[in-house]
């Protein structure tokens, strides 16, 4: 081998050595590329040249640096939110006591004692023992000096009421006021500066909205849920007054009387209820609305009790069938039934088939709307009414009263369900109104219009629940007092025409539309 070989060619050894080297440099590139792709590596953020920013400890774990999001409307996270809101939710234990039967215990109870001594000799060891049923909710604390709102059936009847905070201090409450017609209850502990939940306006709160539900399920304190508002103004058939939000954030046992709070950690409601098969949560939660929360807690702190307006009429729903009947071409209102004699209505001069369709500068769109409207309204405020009276609008002023004693079981009467089409006259068997039938359907002999003494089995109006003892008053806005006006007016409508009935049930007159 030459001296010029030898300088071009490098020794075995040393050749191997320079690829090797070679192929680790480049496979340290790669992956260094590779791990900056998948986040193996700081990131750097551009910051102001003057920004002196001090380099991370070589054995410090990376942390993200990226900005947080941001809540419509708000600077909170959800984080945020639920330590500003878990403070102001608290535990509540309520005790009722009670009386069990047969609970006691007879010496030698064995069916062979028994064959030989007689029942009558165990029974007299088969006496009421004192029980205690107890009950696990929650509440939310809306003044600092230990205000607490939460639900009537946590705390309604109850003995005893204790209270645990989030701090695991304990209290015995007193309870201030109830409400079963809402399901609204208050109590009170003797404590100063505790965490609030501030209120927010409810009827400011859109359906998609996030909500966080903060209670008690299960008795797992301090549970914090996340989901939409799904729906407003439901009416499930819980308490008589109803405007619940709906939503999809977990509500389970435990969590009624709880907070159900917006992106801004503000009360919107108070968690009531649930729809469930199970037991446990499926997504479709209730709680009482804040404003109708606030009004009915004030309320209960100032006089204990609660007042509520009444305006004096029977509604109903307006169906696109009676909308027709009306010359309505939209079924946004609430239709009048009735209206009660030494009302307000009565008094400023609402009649019966008005469609209310905007109270006190709200627009109305159901009966529960309604109903909610006038018995949140303070006594004695003058309201402007707006409504459709013969397919023409009308304003009416009048000033709310105080809901009577009488109206206590019911309150403003909505008309009830059987606001449908009903079937058709021909399936229907009528007669005058007389003493033995006014005696068989509970009526008062002195009621005007011919009674319903058989439906037809298997029409359409039977199908559509139209009952024996409904009093037929009106046929197509045509008054009927006996059987002959009835048959008359009947006779004369085409087989294919729609009919607009008005009748009266349990004291109640509806509108009903019956098709064909």
């Amino acid at each position: 081998m030459n001296q010029v070989d030898f300088e071009k060619k490098p020794p075995q050894g040393t050749r191997s050595w320079l690829v090797a080297a070679s192929l680790l440099t480049v496979g340290i590139i790669i992956g260094l590329v590779i791990a900056s792709d998948l986040g193996w590596l700081p990131t750097g953020y551009a910051v102001p040249d003057s920004a002196s920013v001090a380099p991370p400890a070589p054995s410090a774990r990376p942390v993200s640096t990226a900005p947080q999001p941001v809540l419509s409307g708000s600077n909170q996270t959800f984080v945020d939110i639920a330590k500003s809101v878990k403070p102001a939710v608290v535990n509540i234990y309520a005790t009722k006591s009670g009386r069990s039967e047969g609970s006691g215990t007879a010496p030698l109870d064995d069916p062979l004692f028994r064959k030989f001594f007689g029942d009558e000799f165990f029974r007299k060891f088969e006496h009421p023992k004192e029980r205690k049923e107890r009950g696990l909710g929650s509440g939310v604390i809306v003044e600092s000096n230990g205000l607490i709102i939460t639900n009537n059936h946590v705390v309604g009847k109850a003995d005893e009421i204790r209270v645990t905070l989030s701090d695991k201090r304990e209290f015995k409450a007193k309870l201030i006021g109830t409400d079963p017609k809402t399901d609204v209850a208050v109590v009170k502990i003797d404590a100063t500066g505790l965490p609030t939940v501030a209120w927010a306006d409810s009827d400011k709160l859109e359906v998609g909205e996030f909500v966080l539900a903060v209670g008690n399920p299960f008795g797992l304190t301090q549970t914090v849920t996340l989901g939409i508002v799904s729906a407003l103004g439901r009416a499930a058939g819980i308490a008589e007054y109803e405007d619940f939000i709906q939503t999809d954030a977990a509500i389970n046992p435990g969590n009624s009387g709880g907070a159900l709070v917006n992106v801004r950690g503000e009360l919107v409601g108070i968690n009531t209820a649930i729809f469930s098969q199970s037991g446990g949560n499926m997504g479709i939660g209730f709680a009482v609305p804040s404003n109708m929360a606030q009004s009915i807690m004030g309320q209960l702190v100032q006089t204990g009790k609660v007042v509520r307006g009444w305006l004096g009429v029977s509604i109903q729903e307006l169906t696109p069938e009676l909308a027709s009947q009306f010359g309505i071409t939209e079924t946004k209102g609430v239709l009048v039934s009735d209206v009660m004699d030494d009302s307000p209505a009565k008094k400023a001069g609402f009649e019966r088939a008005d469609v209310i369709v905007e109270y006190d500068g709200k627009p109305m769109d159901s009966p529960t709307h309604l109903r909610n409207a006038v018995a949140q309204t303070p006594v004695g405020k003058k309201v402007a009414v707006k409504l459709i009276r013969d397919k023409k609008p009308k304003i009416i002023d009048l000033t709310i009263v105080e809901q009577p004693k009488s109206m206590s079981q019911t309150g403003e009467d909505d008309g009830g369900d059987s606001a449908m089409p009903t079937g058709i006259l021909s399936s229907l068997d009528v007669r005058d109104l007389t003493e033995e039938l006014a005696g068989r359907y509970g009526l008062k002999s002195s009621e005007r219009g011919v009674v319903i003494v058989r439906v037809k089995p298997g029409s359409t109006a039977e199908e559509l629940g139209v009952r024996e003892g409904d009093i037929v008053l009106e046929v197509n806005r045509q008054a009927v007092t006996s059987v002959k006006v009835f048959e008359r007016i009947a006779g004369k409508l085409p087989k294919d025409q729609a009919v607009l009935l008005l009748l009266k049930r349990q004291g109640r007159t509806i509108y009903l539309t019956l098709r064909p």
